[in-house]
């Protein structure tokens, strides 16, 4: 399937790249393995410690999938269209899934080709991104008023 995918600039805003399809996906198929070095939760606690974080699929305390260093493995670029910005007709139509102890992305929808792939990243990733930004404004605010 990964020769079906390619990786390009998303239609979300300020996204970055994204994964796209080149065919047809019916519901309920498993579009591609997520792929990366496998780690423990601690160590991906560690990672994110050190703002080191965000391309991470959590199968059980101890086995973690990080493809934070592995910018070639394609799953990684599947956004989440519930992100920061969202737009009018843009929907999740993917979700992450375990199989055989290992992480999926799978086809919630039928997703024609040409359409990006969207999958939740779910809501404490984006409370967590927030927080962050918020910290960022605050660090901000603080060297302006120095």
């Amino acid at each position: 399937m990964d020769q079906d995918l390619l990786v390009k600039k998303s239609t979300l805003p300020g996204a970055g790249k994204g994964l796209f399809t080149k065919k047809d996906i019916k519901k309920g198929e498993r579009i591609i393995e997520y792929l990366g070095e496998i780690i423990t939760e601690a160590e991906l606690d560690r990672r994110a410690e050190k703002d080191i974080f965000g391309y991470a699929f959590f199968i059980s305390k101890r086995k973690c999938i990080d493809a934070y260093y592995t910018p070639d493995e394609l799953a990684r670029y599947a956004n989440d269209a519930r992100g920061l910005k969202r737009i009018k007709g843009l929907r999740n139509n993917s979700c992450y899934d375990v199989y055989k102890n290992s992480g999926w992305i799978k086809a919630e929808k039928n997703i024609r080709a040409g359409e990006e792939i969207f999958v939740s990243y779910g809501a404490q990733y984006w409370r967590d991104i927030r927080h962050n930004i918020e910290l960022e404004k605050t660090k901000i605010d603080r060297k302006k008023s120095k």
